[in-house]
């Protein structure tokens, strides 16, 4: 339902001039996201999954950065458009973000009650009493013991877990329509890396958020994404229903993604597949194929030229040289 589409990023590119050359961090890159909906964003470090997502909230550090391109429409608005102001509401208020790092993400200096009251005054217009009264009832609904004594407490008297949670409690606490994690279980044990994401699961839910995640673990795409981009130097290579692209991926990147993963369901005593060669320097890259040293289907157009990519129905599409016209 298009009423439900509530943001849609086109041709997304942002760009980084380093003494070496340009890096085209992202460089195409499009995709819709509908209420309620969670799309995950999986890649090889360095494929621009985060780069893409603080391009869609405007915090690209500039210089060396640049958004060079494209659109980020959120509710028929275009963030990239913005005054200074209004992306200043529309951050934490509408879009949230949970940082990679939970350890660094909170200002070691200032107590948690600080941190998350003047997020909810700033965006919610409550007074600091109201505001702290709703930050507690945020870090209670993030399974945080003792909230009312533990929010006058500094980041350091956390444990990593409960750091994160602060963290989505924060996200969380301005009701926004979408929230984007970034890698939010990359720092955790196993254990806790299931509580955190069951908990981002609930709240959202709950609260009825979208939710972009980004991350590498195929694992957690699976249990938790109702869509699935598949990110390769800068762009989306893949894209479509999570079960579609779990049952029958085309990319031959993502195919390798997928049989890479240990698999419990099967007696397999072979060794563990494993994709050959390094992502590309994408340092000046090339207008080719960018994985065309590492595929075994590999053929001459994809040293040539970039695929463009082929819509098959359903949201889903394709960037490769086998499923263009001439080649299927």
């Amino acid at each position: 339902m298009t009423d439900d589409l509530i943001l849609q990023v086109k041709n997304l590119r942002t760009y980084f001039t380093v003494d070496e050359g340009l890096v085209k961090a992202v460089d195409g890159v499009s995709f819709d996201l509908r209420k309620g909906e969670t799309l995950g964003i999986v890649g090889e470090s360095g494929s621009g999954k985060s780069v893409t997502n603080l391009s869609i909230i405007n915090l690209i550090p500039s210089p060396p950065g640049k958004i060079v391109g494209g659109e980020v429409v959120f509710h028929g608005k275009d963030i990239l458009k913005m005054s200074p102001n209004e992306i200043r509401h529309l951050r934490g208020n509408k879009v949230s973000m949970i940082f990679q790092d939970p350890m660094t993400s909170l200002n070691p200096f200032l107590k948690v009650s600080t941190q998350m009251i003047e997020t909810i005054v700033l965006h919610q217009g409550l007074d600091k009493k109201a505001a702290k009264e709703k930050a507690i009832e945020m870090l209670k609904l993030a399974g945080i013991p003792a909230p009312e004594k533990r929010i006058d407490q500094y980041p350091h008297q956390f444990s990593g877990g409960m750091r994160q949670r602060v963290m989505i409690a924060m996200g969380l606490s301005c009701n926004p329509e979408i929230l984007i994690a970034d890698e939010p279980t990359s720092a955790l044990d196993v254990t806790i890396q299931a509580q955190i994401l069951e908990l981002i699961q609930e709240l959202t839910r709950k609260l009825g958020t979208a939710v972009i995640l980004i991350t590498h673990s195929l694992g957690v795409v699976a249990g938790m994404c109702d869509t699935l981009c598949v990110m390769y130097a800068g762009r989306i290579i893949e894209r479509g229903k999570t079960d579609e692209v779990f049952e029958k991926p085309l990319h031959p990147y993502t195919q390798g993604l997928i049989h890479s993963v240990p698999r419990l369901d099967r007696e397999n005593k072979e060794r563990l597949y494993s994709i050959q060669g390094q992502p590309p320097n994408v340092i000046d890259l090339p207008d080719c194929c960018p994985f065309y040293p590492r595929c075994e289907k590999a053929m001459d157009i994809c040293k040539k030229k970039y695929p463009a990519s082929v819509g098959l129905g359903n949201g889903r599409a394709v960037s490769c040289w086998l499923y263009s016209e001439g080649n299927k």
